[in-house]
């Protein structure tokens, strides 16, 4: 009888626990599914970074010259055979080079023989693809169409270019790149214009088969066309010699400083300040020997002779 008592509070206690806590539970649920559902806003779509991968250089280069690769090519040699002859021809510019190098070169190699001639950067560059000689001495640099027809280069020497007036010409002054191409536009035809006399300007024009003259049209009158004014005359053949004797008191020409910075009867202007020689004066270029590929003997013969340090103390 002590035994019933015992187990009738177990019995009513375990119900009672499975009460509560059933009771627990249906409640939790109940409050689950009242609580407010997350909203999901529309968010900005998150942009996963792709894997870093190597750039493309944008870094402008200097272009390389068909025979910039082909240099290693073009070694200094102890000898070359005797009745080798070098035939050149080209711009008036390099007049000076070119003899400065022939002398080395005949020098360097007794019993060979170098031909030097000017006829203008066109001349020279139509002759060499003609065969008629072995190195066109150009002005300019190779268009991609020259580049094309089997040609290359080296670059020899820099050049500047300077705009000049005779020495008793009463212009004392110096020009600005503006006034430059306003006078070989014919947009400026009077000296008083630039600070001068009241005395019209007189423009002689090298020929347009000057590697000079595409260079002059190029970087001074930024590609714009020379003038055809009255004042202005173009030659037809690329000579300095005769523009210098033809200079006067009230012309105005443009050469390559070489050829000018030693005449007794020309002056040199300055332009935006500075002189030819400095190192910022805005005419300048490179001048180049340009030859066929594959090159023959003595052209890298010559051309070796030109890169060395034997080749450029004849400068």
């Amino acid at each position: 009888m002590a035994q019933k008592n015992e187990t009738l509070p177990l019995v009513l206690a375990f119900l009672i626990t499975c009460g509560i806590v059933g009771g627990g539970i249906w409640w939790f649920l109940q409050q689950s599914s009242n609580l407010p559902v997350a909203e999901t806003t529309p968010t900005q779509p998150i942009t996963e970074t792709p894997p870093t991968e190597p750039v493309a250089e944008t870094t402008p280069t200097i272009p390389v010259n068909p025979t910039t690769a082909t240099e290693q090519n073009l070694p200094f040699v102890s000898q070359v055979p005797m009745g080798t002859t070098i035939r050149i021809n080209g711009s008036t510019s390099m007049v000076q080079v070119n003899e400065a190098f022939k002398k080395g070169f005949m020098e360097q190699y007794p019993g060979t023989m170098v031909i030097a001639r000017a006829s203008g950067t066109e001349v020279g560059l139509r002759e060499l693809l003609e065969g008629k000689v072995d190195i066109a001495a150009m002005s300019r640099p190779l268009t991609p169409g020259e580049q094309q027809q089997g040609l290359a280069s080296i670059p020899v020497v820099r050049d500047a270019i300077a705009v000049f007036v005779g020495i008793n010409n009463p212009f004392t002054g110096s020009l600005t790149s503006q006034q430059v191409a306003g006078i070989f536009q014919g947009r400026i035809q009077n000296w008083s214009e630039v600070g001068g006399p009241n005395v019209p300007i007189r423009v002689i024009n090298r020929a347009p088969t000057s590697g000079t003259y595409g260079f002059f049209q190029e970087v001074a009158l930024q590609g714009q066309e020379f003038g055809n004014t009255p004042n202005i005359t173009t030659l037809t053949v690329d000579e300095t010699t005769p523009i210098i004797r033809d200079i006067g008191t009230d012309a105005i020409s443009y050469a390559t400083y070489s050829q000018i910075a030693n005449q007794s009867t020309a002056k040199v202007l300055p332009i935006d300040g500075l002189n030819p020689n400095d190192g910022n004066y805005p005419l300048q270029r490179i001048l180049y020997y340009v030859y066929k590929e594959p090159t023959s003997p003595q052209v890298e013969a010559f051309l070796g002779f030109v890169r060395s340090p034997q080749g450029q103390q004849s400068l």
